[in-house]
């Protein structure tokens, strides 16, 4: 069956299951659920472990091997399947099915795998593991969701705080969970349980951002000028490197005008969206982009991305971070109907 990661304390206060698998691509999650299962497995008295990893060269037949052996000692035992690939293989496929008929009462199996696809969530393989045990995804929270988060993580501490220092702690961490997760603990050694002030919060937590150039992308499509800045300016000061970041905005750029011209020839945006690979999440950011920005505004913004590249190489007079920002801003707050850059 497949649970919400959310419900898996609740789940695990009832007992355990013998099979569990983590999928998905926030990693904080998945380190988070595996150690709580862990964690109630030693508790239960499955004191051994063993992990098996899956990786070139590996033979199937040691699962059932580790499945079916006992420990010397009689102990219980944890074993771990690790899948980094996510692909079992024709073989693993078969290996998996079999294991799943044939689940030891002595044994608990956590399987973990990276991000799965619908196919890989369709095969048979797959299918077995969610008839035999408890499937849960752990998927990336979004910045629109990123406060309730915290709120959540802050209400089992018995701790809150207002909708204004959620926003201010969201924009702190700017989505990594690792970061809000040991801030919010930070605030639990701090603070007794209850109201947190706004200034409390502010004089506990440093400013734990991660800038990426995916979340530069991700600002640009979405029109916030001021979060673009920000993750700019954080680029920068982290020395990442101008090409890099200007192949980002360029990137973007392009795939926005592709799809802009797609539209204009009456091709479907779905279709538009798989033929230019544009998945999850940045469908939704793309749509409102393409309503706000013109094609005249991306075929000016690709000529003022060729004059940056000029200028990282030495070339012209231009300061290439500031024409990245003059370049960045200008498009998140373009309108279709007109588009100025200044150069």
């Amino acid at each position: 069956m497949q649970i919400k990661l959310e419900q898996l304390p609740q789940h695990l206060q009832r007992g355990l299951a013998p099979l569990y698998v983590l999928h998905g691509e926030e990693a904080f999650l998945l380190l988070e659920a595996a150690d709580r299962i862990r964690a109630k497995a030693r508790q239960g008295g499955f004191v051994e472990r063993e992990v098996l990893t899956v990786e070139s060269g590996f033979k199937w037949n040691e699962l059932m091997m580790a499945g079916a052996s006992q420990s010397l000692f009689g102990d219980r035992k944890l074993l771990e399947l690790r899948i980094p690939t996510g692909k079992p293989g024709t073989e693993g496929a078969q290996a998996l099915q079999e294991y799943c008929n044939h689940l030891s009462p002595d044994t608990i199996t956590l399987i973990t795998l990276p991000k799965l696809d619908r196919t890989q969530q369709g095969s048979k393989w797959f299918t077995a593991l969610e008839s035999a045990g408890v499937v849960m995804a752990a998927w990336p929270v979004d910045r629109a969701h990123l406060p309730q988060w915290i709120a959540g993580r802050l209400a089992l501490q018995n701790q809150q705080v207002d909708r204004p220092t959620l926003e201010f702690l969201a924009d702190k961490v700017e989505g990594n969970l690792f970061a809000a997760h040991q801030e919010v603990q930070k605030l639990a050694l701090l603070y007794p349980e209850g109201v947190i002030t706004p200034e409390q919060v502010r004089n506990a937590v440093l400013d734990v951002a991660r800038f990426d150039v995916f979340k530069l992308g991700e600002a640009l499509l979405q029109g916030d000028a001021g979060r673009f800045a920000k993750v700019l300016d954080g680029l920068q000061a982290e020395g990442e490197s101008p090409v890099l970041v200007l192949w980002a905005l360029a990137e973007e750029t392009r795939t926005l005008l592709k799809l802009k011209q797609g539209l204009a020839d009456r091709q479907p945006l779905p279709q538009l969206f798989k033929d230019h690979r544009v998945w999850g999440e940045r469908q939704k950011w793309m749509e409102p982009a393409l309503r706000r920005v013109g094609a005249s505004a991306l075929q000016a913004a690709l000529q003022q991305a060729y004059q940056i590249d000029r200028a990282i190489k030495g070339v012209g007079s231009q300061e290439p971070w500031a024409a990245m920002m003059r370049l960045g801003l200008s498009l998140c707050v373009a309108s279709a109907a007109r588009f100025e850059l200044s150069q």
